[in-house]
């Protein structure tokens, strides 16, 4: 017969079981770390543990510094830690905290005794000017218990990308940040399970840049196993400034500062800059499809650069690891443009040349102002674009922003050698998807919608998918099976796969995936496009340049 102590006893260790499967501490180089279990019952979450120290106040343009360390055990539970970025509440919850020193990583992590698990490494979007780790949630992707997930905030906007070739303000510190996060995870990955070995890294919009980029960046050589830009490439007019020391001058001058000739008294206006006028701008609406305040070319100076040459360069001479690619994008991407429609279409009219992409360079106003004649008449005819237009309208941006820029990597790629690049198009929609305005009842795939599909819920905001649509959970399924077979084994579809037969793209520029209604393989994706766009390059491409090396420092002559 059972007596009261043993029933206390048992009472005891139950409770004891219940609390260690309730939170579970690892041993990482920083120190002890716990992670709660998710409500779901299949994961555990480690939130904003920092992976680097973020400089701020006068040094807050410097590359990042090494990580705290702790001896009592951190509990990393999700303190909402965004870094300082445009507002944009409508698409953000209410309990996010910025602060200067922002970068922290999540790492999500299977319930099972499996260990080398491989891991799946997401890089936010957001133009490189607002966004966080956590924007989007994947408890879907660790259903299956077989990948560790990671996401992670890094530095944006002015903050992450001012580059004044200044020791100061050398450029690049937001994706320093991220080659930080990649050297953390290549330390510590391994206490949670995950295998240092077999690390994918995939991003989307200006992630999809990002992951882009670290592949072409000796810096971030042997961090990682396999990239997968989503709707983005490192090429793109958006993706690497033209000139960043003459943007950086433009924008001081918006902002009422004159002496922009003098590099150390720019350097001490950014830096003496408020934070909320570092923030004011989203830099989303400027119509040559370029930026502001995004990755650069820096000045060699054998130190911690991350970039120090065009990356078209480097795509021709194929100077970098060749890992397997999952590349490719939504079918209409420039739906991204569709809230400026009314007002540009105006200026369409009035001077088309302000939306000739802003990585083209023009000897004369004439000459510029022919290629655009011949832009505009390829896509609208002679026409005046309209209301009528719209589909037109968004092609034009879909191939200027993100479609050709990544055909022509992808094209780069395999001439270079590459043979493991899986390219697809991704084109599905349902009910749910926004008609669009102006058309009588046409829907398309919109910036980024692959990745929306992968990820949790509906979009940004809704993350359940209780009441999505009978066809966008067969979807939603079967891209992501795709999506973590590549991330297992290097390849979409494997042998063996029920899914449709997915080779690697050959030097004719096909097949390709197409992931709509119907999921099949096809041949030769924006043959046309791809052509027309390949002559104007060819002519009238401009290189980023680095900005120049400063003269030397009064103090210091």
């Amino acid at each position: 017969m059972w007596s009261w102590t043993c029933v206390v006893i048992l009472c005891a260790v139950a409770a004891s079981e219940a609390a260690r499967d309730e939170w579970w501490q690892v041993q990482i180089a920083q120190g002890p770390v716990r992670g709660q279990r998710d409500s779901s019952g299949y994961f555990h979450s480690f939130y904003n543990i920092p992976y680097a120290t973020g400089p701020t106040n006068r040094d807050k343009f410097k590359p990042p510094l090494p990580p705290p360390t702790w001896t009592e055990p951190y509990d990393a539970i999700d303190k909402g830690i965004i870094c300082p970025q445009f507002d944009l509440r409508p698409l953000m919850p209410d309990n996010l905290k910025t602060q200067q020193d922002c970068l922290v990583v999540n790492v999500h992590v299977p319930d099972t005794q499996v260990k080398n698990l491989p891991v799946f490494v997401y890089v936010h979007g957001g133009g490189f000017q607002l966004g966080y780790g956590e924007w989007l949630k994947s408890k879907n992707l660790l259903k299956d218990r077989d990948i560790v997930v990671v996401t992670f905030n890094y530095r944006l906007g002015i903050r992450g990308f001012l580059c004044l070739g200044t020791e100061d303000a050398p450029g690049n510190a937001g994706m320093k940040d991220q080659v930080a996060l990649l050297r953390w995870v290549q330390q510590n990955i391994a206490a949670f399970g995950g295998n240092p070995n077999d690390v994918t890294i995939i991003g989307s919009s200006a992630g999809s840049a990002s992951v882009d980029l670290l592949m072409l960046s000796k810096s971030a050589k042997g961090l990682f196993h396999k990239v997968v830009p989503e709707s983005g490439a490192s090429i793109a007019a958006f993706a690497v400034l033209s000139d960043p020391l003459q943007k950086a001058k433009e924008h001081a001058k918006k902002l009422n500062f004159t002496n922009v000739e003098d590099v150390y008294a720019l350097e001490e206006f950014y830096k003496t800059l408020s934070d909320d006028l570092l923030t004011a701008d989203s830099f989303m609406d400027i119509a040559d499809s370029s930026s502001v305040f995004v990755p650069c070319v820096e000045r060699d100076t054998e130190g911690e650069e991350f970039l120090t040459e065009p990356p078209i360069n480097i795509l021709k001479r194929g100077d970098y690891e060749k890992v397997p690619l999952l590349y490719g994008f939504a079918n209409m991407e420039g739906l991204l443009r569709l809230n400026f429609f009314e007002t540009w279409k105006v200026r369409f009219n009035e001077k088309f040349s302000d939306f000739i992409p802003g990585d083209l360079y023009f000897e004369t106003e004439d000459e510029k102002e022919k290629v655009a004649k011949q832009v505009k008449e390829f896509y609208f005819g002679d026409k005046p674009v309209d209301s009528d237009s719209i589909l037109r309208y968004v092609d034009f941006f879909s191939d200027v922003i993100i479609r050709y820029p990544m055909m022509r990597a992808a094209k780069l790629h395999l001439k270079a050698g590459h043979d493991q690049v899986y390219l697809y198009e991704y084109s599905f929609v349902d009910d749910d998807t926004p008609v669009i305005p102006h058309t009588e009842n046409l829907r398309g795939a919109d910036h980024c919608a692959q990745t929306l599909a992968v990820f949790d819920g509906k979009n940004l905001t809704v993350v359940s998918e209780d009441d999505i649509s009978k066809e966008y959970k067969v979807m939603k399924k079967t891209i992501r099976e795709m999506w973590r077979n590549f991330v297992k084994t290097g390849k979409p579809v494997p042998e063996g796969s029920s899914l449709p037969v997915w080779p690697a793209v050959g030097a004719d520029m096909s097949p390709h995936m197409s992931l709509g209604q119907k999921v099949e393989l096809r041949g030769v994706l924006l043959e046309e496009r791809t052509r027309f766009w390949d002559n104007i390059y060819q002519q009238y491409y401009r290189e980023p340049i680095p900005p120049p090396t400063p003269p030397p420092r009064r103090t210091e002559l």
